[in-house]
């Protein structure tokens, strides 16, 4: 008889998975449109490393949630409805202008671009995800994303995220969100999509 594959397991990020969850965002998002144009080329994937860092740590791991799968090579990190994370983009707010080096402007200005965009009501925002790329193509991104689209859902509140990569478009389709805009980015920028759950909205 044809065995099942069982679906991956998903936990809550521990200060052990950090080191591992670092190092997969930060070669997911090597090579990355967004990335490429708001972090400066010299240095790059130490800058990366750092930005994610931030974003892990400093942000998803103290304001919002932060989901594992195959001890850290999937993470994907949900800044919450209850939690307003503002204070920790002020803290690290000197620090993200180091790591953009001479792409500062442009971060500022495709933050600008988007912001219009962003919910204006209590929503749950993923920060930002990613699999290891020699663990693609097993079902982690679906998985370690569950928790946060079902927990968004159960709170009333739509689900948001944005992506400069199209083929991610059709990924999260398949999750129930839908494009509520697609916006491109100043300064030659990559277009970035905006895209939206609903809580009523089933996958």
């Amino acid at each position: 008889m044809p065995q099942h594959q069982s679906s991956p397991a998903v936990r809550p990020i521990t200060d052990t998975d950090v080191p591992v969850a670092v190092d997969t965002l930060t070669r997911a998002f090597t090579g990355d449109p967004y990335i490429r144009h708001v972090i400066a080329a010299d240095g790059h994937e130490e800058r990366i490393r750092r930005f994610q860092e931030l974003c892990l740590t400093r942000i998803g791991m103290v304001y919002g949630r932060v989901w594992v799968a195959d001890e850290g090579r999937a993470v994907a990190v949900w800044s919450t409805a209850d939690q307003d994370p503002s204070p920790a983009f002020t803290e690290i707010g000197p620090l993200v202008d180091d790591l953009t080096g001479d792409r500062a402007d442009a971060y500022e200005f495709a933050e600008q671009a988007v912001e219009p965009y962003r919910p204006h009501e209590p929503a749950w925002i993923l920060n930002t995800v990613a699999v290891a790329p020699e663990a693609q193509g097993q079902g982690l991104g679906s998985a370690v994303l569950a928790p946060g689209i079902e927990a968004a859902a159960l709170a009333g509140h739509p689900a948001f995220l944005e992506t400069s990569t199209e083929r991610n478009v059709v990924f999260y389709e398949r999750l129930g969100f839908r494009v509520t805009v697609e916006v491109p980015l100043p300064d030659g920028g990559p277009r970035t999509w905006c895209m939206r759950k609903d809580p009523w909205t089933s996958t």
